[in-house]
């Protein structure tokens, strides 16, 4: 696992799409994945009797359910200090090892980028 603080502009984009969703939708974690097409799925936390979720496994389900075939990175907003490995390994699934994982706090600002590896 490396990491790093670089960003650039489509990185920025899905950490303010995820922070979005985490606010709208009053959530603990916002996530969003960017696929090999450029195509952006955004998601919050689901937190059911029957299913539990992290933000960022539902945006990665999102992107498998339609139709993607890699990722090019994600982003996590939330209120911790680390990714989860669960998290890393749903986005290792289907984008792989060397995929950046950004992790923002949520003022939107950058605390990390690990891979998924």
């Amino acid at each position: 696992m490396t990491e790093s603080t670089e960003i650039g502009p489509e990185d920025r984009k899905i950490i303010t799409l995820a922070r979005s969703a985490r606010a709208r939708n009053g959530v603990p974690e916002g996530a969003a994945v960017r696929d090999e097409t450029g195509r952006t799925y955004v998601a919050g936390t689901v937190d059911l009797e029957s299913l539990r979720l992290s933000a960022l496994q539902t945006a990665v389900a999102m992107a498998v359910a339609s139709g993607a075939k890699s990722l090019e990175a994600a982003a996590v907003v939330a209120d911790t200090d680390a990714v989860s490995d669960a998290d890393r390994a749903a986005v290792r699934d289907l984008g792989g090892a060397g995929t950046p994982v950004l992790l923002a706090g949520p003022d939107g600002v950058l605390r990390t980028t690990v891979t998924a590896g």
